[in-house]
Protein backbone atom coordinates (compact mmCIF):
# COMPACT_ATOMS: atom_id res chain seq x y z
CA UNK A 1 0.00 0.00 0.00
CA UNK A 2 1.16 3.82 -0.96
CA UNK A 3 0.95 6.00 1.67
CA UNK A 4 -0.32 9.77 0.23
CA UNK A 5 -1.29 12.81 2.13
CA UNK A 6 -2.32 16.28 2.00
CA UNK A 7 -0.06 19.21 1.11
CA UNK A 8 2.90 19.97 4.31
CA UNK A 9 1.88 23.31 3.43
CA UNK A 10 -1.35 23.20 4.79
CA UNK A 11 -1.00 21.27 7.70
CA UNK A 12 2.19 23.64 8.37
CA UNK A 13 -0.31 26.41 8.10
CA UNK A 14 -3.02 24.69 10.32
CA UNK A 15 -0.56 24.38 13.05
CA UNK A 16 -0.23 27.63 12.95
CA UNK A 17 -3.06 28.86 13.36
CA UNK A 18 -3.97 27.02 16.10
CA UNK A 19 -0.77 27.09 17.97
CA UNK A 20 1.08 24.79 17.75
CA UNK A 21 4.57 23.55 16.78
CA UNK A 22 5.71 22.24 13.44
CA UNK A 23 7.33 19.58 15.15
CA UNK A 24 4.33 18.54 17.00
CA UNK A 25 2.84 15.19 15.48
CA UNK A 26 0.59 15.91 12.49
CA UNK A 27 -3.33 15.53 13.74
CA UNK A 28 -4.88 12.39 12.49
CA UNK A 29 -5.86 12.19 9.46
CA UNK A 30 -2.96 14.64 8.63
CA UNK A 31 -0.83 11.73 7.55
CA UNK A 32 -2.01 7.77 6.34
CA UNK A 33 1.84 6.82 7.25
CA UNK A 34 1.51 8.60 10.91
CA UNK A 35 -1.88 6.76 11.54
CA UNK A 36 -0.66 3.67 10.68
CA UNK A 37 2.53 3.87 12.53
CA UNK A 38 0.37 4.85 15.87
CA UNK A 39 -2.08 2.28 14.78
CA UNK A 40 0.55 -0.73 14.80
CA UNK A 41 2.10 0.75 17.87
CA UNK A 42 5.63 0.56 16.08
CA UNK A 43 7.93 2.09 14.22
CA UNK A 44 9.48 -0.05 11.39
CA UNK A 45 13.30 1.12 10.80
CA UNK A 46 15.47 -0.04 8.39
CA UNK A 47 19.24 -1.23 9.81
CA UNK A 48 22.59 -1.56 8.85
CA UNK A 49 25.51 -0.66 10.51
CA UNK A 50 27.61 1.91 9.02
CA UNK A 51 29.77 3.99 11.31
CA UNK A 52 29.79 6.64 12.94
CA UNK A 53 26.05 6.96 12.54
CA UNK A 54 24.74 3.32 13.12
CA UNK A 55 26.88 1.31 15.02
CA UNK A 56 25.53 -2.38 15.47
CA UNK A 57 26.14 -3.28 19.75
CA UNK A 58 26.97 -7.11 19.54
CA UNK A 59 27.40 -7.12 23.35
CA UNK A 60 24.60 -9.08 23.79
CA UNK A 61 23.14 -6.53 26.56
CA UNK A 62 22.21 -2.86 26.22
CA UNK A 63 20.14 -1.07 23.17
CA UNK A 64 21.06 -2.86 19.96
CA UNK A 65 22.46 -0.24 18.18
CA UNK A 66 23.92 3.39 18.93
CA UNK A 67 24.91 6.88 17.01
CA UNK A 68 23.08 9.57 15.54
CA UNK A 69 20.92 7.33 13.41
CA UNK A 70 19.72 5.63 16.14
CA UNK A 71 19.23 8.63 18.59
CA UNK A 72 16.92 10.10 15.66
CA UNK A 73 14.75 7.10 15.33
CA UNK A 74 14.44 6.86 18.85
CA UNK A 75 13.10 10.43 18.96
CA UNK A 76 10.84 9.54 15.97
CA UNK A 77 9.68 6.34 18.29
CA UNK A 78 9.18 8.52 21.57
CA UNK A 79 7.41 11.54 20.05
CA UNK A 80 4.78 8.96 18.14
CA UNK A 81 4.47 7.21 21.51
CA UNK A 82 5.39 3.68 19.74
CA UNK A 83 8.22 1.08 20.31
CA UNK A 84 11.03 1.02 17.70
CA UNK A 85 11.20 -1.69 15.68
CA UNK A 86 14.79 -2.29 13.86
CA UNK A 87 14.15 -4.28 10.66
CA UNK A 88 17.83 -5.35 9.71
CA UNK A 89 18.65 -5.04 5.59
CA UNK A 90 21.16 -5.18 3.22
CA UNK A 91 23.25 -3.41 0.96
CA UNK A 92 20.70 -4.52 -2.05
CA UNK A 93 17.33 -3.73 0.08
CA UNK A 94 17.85 -1.03 1.85
CA UNK A 95 16.26 1.16 -0.26
CA UNK A 96 13.64 -0.88 -1.89
CA UNK A 97 12.23 -1.87 1.45
CA UNK A 98 10.29 1.96 1.25
CA UNK A 99 8.56 1.19 -1.37
CA UNK A 100 7.66 -1.84 -0.62
CA UNK A 101 6.07 -0.67 2.61
CA UNK A 102 8.41 -3.14 4.90
CA UNK A 103 9.86 -0.36 6.97
CA UNK A 104 8.57 3.16 7.96
CA UNK A 105 11.83 4.13 7.44
CA UNK A 106 15.27 3.37 6.49
CA UNK A 107 17.24 5.03 8.81
CA UNK A 108 20.59 2.85 7.38
CA UNK A 109 23.24 5.76 6.65
CA UNK A 110 22.71 7.07 3.14
CA UNK A 111 24.50 9.22 0.92
CA UNK A 112 21.78 11.19 -1.50
CA UNK A 113 22.37 10.90 -4.51
CA UNK A 114 20.49 11.66 -7.81
CA UNK A 115 19.55 8.32 -8.41
CA UNK A 116 18.57 7.93 -5.38
CA UNK A 117 16.28 10.88 -5.27
CA UNK A 118 14.19 9.33 -7.62
CA UNK A 119 12.57 6.83 -5.55
CA UNK A 120 12.70 7.78 -1.59
CA UNK A 121 13.02 11.67 0.23
CA UNK A 122 15.90 12.52 2.55
CA UNK A 123 16.36 13.66 6.27
CA UNK A 124 19.98 14.96 6.07
CA UNK A 125 21.71 15.13 9.61
CA UNK A 126 25.48 14.41 8.24
CA UNK A 127 27.80 14.23 5.44
CA UNK A 128 30.36 11.83 3.78
CA UNK A 129 33.19 13.29 1.72
CA UNK A 130 36.93 12.43 1.04
CA UNK A 131 40.13 13.35 2.66
CA UNK A 132 44.16 13.24 0.64
CA UNK A 133 46.37 11.65 2.38
CA UNK A 134 50.62 11.33 2.49
CA UNK A 135 53.50 10.50 4.20
CA UNK A 136 54.75 13.20 6.46
CA UNK A 137 57.99 12.84 5.99
CA UNK A 138 57.24 13.46 2.22
CA UNK A 139 58.74 17.08 2.03
CA UNK A 140 56.47 17.99 -1.07
CA UNK A 141 52.97 16.81 0.76
CA UNK A 142 53.81 18.30 4.02
CA UNK A 143 54.76 21.46 2.01
CA UNK A 144 50.83 21.80 0.60
CA UNK A 145 49.15 24.03 1.92
CA UNK A 146 45.27 22.44 0.55
CA UNK A 147 44.10 19.76 -1.53
CA UNK A 148 44.33 22.19 -4.63
CA UNK A 149 48.14 22.07 -4.30
CA UNK A 150 48.11 18.33 -5.15
CA UNK A 151 47.10 19.24 -8.53
CA UNK A 152 50.35 19.28 -10.05
CA UNK A 153 52.24 17.56 -12.49
CA UNK A 154 54.99 16.73 -10.04
CA UNK A 155 52.64 15.06 -7.61
CA UNK A 156 51.92 11.08 -8.23
CA UNK A 157 47.88 10.59 -6.95
CA UNK A 158 47.23 6.64 -6.43
CA UNK A 159 43.25 5.48 -6.07
CA UNK A 160 41.89 1.94 -6.70
CA UNK A 161 40.53 1.52 -10.07
CA UNK A 162 36.58 0.94 -9.97
CA UNK A 163 36.70 2.38 -6.35
CA UNK A 164 34.31 4.84 -5.45
CA UNK A 165 36.86 7.52 -5.75
CA UNK A 166 38.14 6.82 -9.33
CA UNK A 167 36.32 8.92 -11.51
CA UNK A 168 36.19 11.71 -8.79
CA UNK A 169 40.09 11.29 -8.76
CA UNK A 170 40.88 11.45 -12.46
CA UNK A 171 38.64 14.82 -12.81
CA UNK A 172 39.65 16.62 -9.24
CA UNK A 173 43.71 15.63 -10.15
CA UNK A 174 43.69 15.79 -13.78
CA UNK A 175 46.96 17.77 -13.83
CA UNK A 176 48.88 14.83 -11.34
CA UNK A 177 50.20 12.04 -12.72
CA UNK A 178 48.01 9.40 -11.34
CA UNK A 179 48.62 6.00 -10.62
CA UNK A 180 45.32 3.33 -10.41
CA UNK A 181 45.70 0.03 -8.33
CA UNK A 182 44.27 -2.93 -8.09
CA UNK A 183 41.76 -2.66 -4.51
CA UNK A 184 42.17 -5.04 -1.63
CA UNK A 185 41.13 -4.83 1.57
CA UNK A 186 42.81 -1.83 2.49
CA UNK A 187 40.35 1.38 2.71
CA UNK A 188 42.66 3.18 0.56
CA UNK A 189 45.98 2.62 -1.25
CA UNK A 190 48.22 2.31 1.73
CA UNK A 191 51.42 0.60 0.64
CA UNK A 192 51.33 3.43 -2.85
CA UNK A 193 52.02 5.47 0.34
CA UNK A 194 54.15 4.18 2.34
CA UNK A 195 56.21 2.28 -0.53
CA UNK A 196 56.51 6.01 -1.88
CA UNK A 197 55.46 5.20 -5.20
CA UNK A 198 52.63 7.79 -4.86
CA UNK A 199 52.46 10.97 -3.10
CA UNK A 200 48.94 11.48 -2.29
CA UNK A 201 45.44 9.15 -2.12
CA UNK A 202 41.80 9.49 -1.91
CA UNK A 203 40.40 7.99 1.86
CA UNK A 204 36.81 8.21 3.28
CA UNK A 205 36.85 11.15 5.65
CA UNK A 206 35.88 8.75 8.55
CA UNK A 207 37.86 5.92 7.87
CA UNK A 208 40.96 8.50 7.94
CA UNK A 209 40.78 8.19 11.44
CA UNK A 210 40.59 4.55 11.47
CA UNK A 211 43.90 4.73 9.18
CA UNK A 212 45.67 7.93 10.99
CA UNK A 213 45.27 5.58 14.32
CA UNK A 214 46.95 2.44 13.45
CA UNK A 215 49.66 3.62 10.91
CA UNK A 216 52.45 6.25 12.42
CA UNK A 217 54.14 8.76 10.11
CA UNK A 218 50.38 10.03 7.77
CA UNK A 219 49.00 13.20 7.77
CA UNK A 220 45.82 14.45 5.57
CA UNK A 221 44.04 17.27 3.91
CA UNK A 222 42.17 19.54 4.54
CA UNK A 223 44.77 19.92 7.50
CA UNK A 224 41.62 21.64 9.78
CA UNK A 225 39.55 19.61 12.46
CA UNK A 226 41.58 16.44 11.19
CA UNK A 227 39.76 16.54 7.81
CA UNK A 228 36.81 15.84 9.29
CA UNK A 229 35.43 18.89 8.02
CA UNK A 230 36.37 18.12 4.56
CA UNK A 231 34.37 19.39 1.35
CA UNK A 232 36.10 17.31 -1.04
CA UNK A 233 33.62 14.53 -2.82
CA UNK A 234 31.53 15.54 -0.29
CA UNK A 235 27.26 14.32 -0.14
CA UNK A 236 24.95 14.78 2.26
CA UNK A 237 23.75 11.30 4.48
CA UNK A 238 20.60 10.92 6.26
CA UNK A 239 17.30 8.29 6.44
CA UNK A 240 15.64 7.76 3.96
CA UNK A 241 11.35 7.23 3.70
CA UNK A 242 9.32 6.57 0.52
CA UNK A 243 7.76 9.52 -2.12
CA UNK A 244 4.58 11.03 -1.69
CA UNK A 245 4.47 11.40 2.01
CA UNK A 246 5.05 15.34 2.19
CA UNK A 247 3.49 15.58 6.15
CA UNK A 248 5.88 12.78 7.32
CA UNK A 249 8.62 13.87 5.87
CA UNK A 250 8.50 17.85 6.83
CA UNK A 251 7.76 16.48 10.14
CA UNK A 252 10.75 14.20 10.59
CA UNK A 253 12.75 16.88 8.70
CA UNK A 254 11.37 19.57 11.59
CA UNK A 255 12.35 17.27 14.61
CA UNK A 256 15.99 16.25 12.88
CA UNK A 257 16.68 20.06 12.75
CA UNK A 258 15.76 20.52 16.83
CA UNK A 259 18.28 17.61 17.17
CA UNK A 260 21.13 18.78 15.34
CA UNK A 261 23.41 19.34 18.12
CA UNK A 262 22.24 16.51 19.38
CA UNK A 263 23.78 14.43 16.40
CA UNK A 264 26.31 16.22 15.87
CA UNK A 265 27.83 15.44 19.20
CA UNK A 266 27.65 12.36 19.21
CA UNK A 267 29.20 11.65 15.65
CA UNK A 268 32.21 13.54 16.92
CA UNK A 269 32.11 10.90 20.19
CA UNK A 270 32.06 8.17 17.93
CA UNK A 271 34.85 9.39 15.76
CA UNK A 272 36.63 10.27 18.83
CA UNK A 273 36.23 6.67 20.54
CA UNK A 274 37.34 4.69 16.72
CA UNK A 275 40.57 3.01 17.15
Amino acid sequence: MKFSSIPAAAVIASFVAFGASAADVPAPGASPRIDAIKAAGTLRVGVLANTPWLIENTSGSGEPFEGPAWILAKEYASRLGVTLQPVPVSHETKVPVLAANQVDMSITPLAETPERLKVVDFVLYSKTSVCIFGRADNEKFAAAANVDAINDPSFKVAFFIGGAEENWVKERFGKAELRGVTSSSAPAPIEEIMAKRADAAPINRVQWVLLNKKVRGLMALPKENNCQDSGEKAAPVGLAVDKGQDVYLEWLRTVEAEMQDKLRADEERVIGTMN
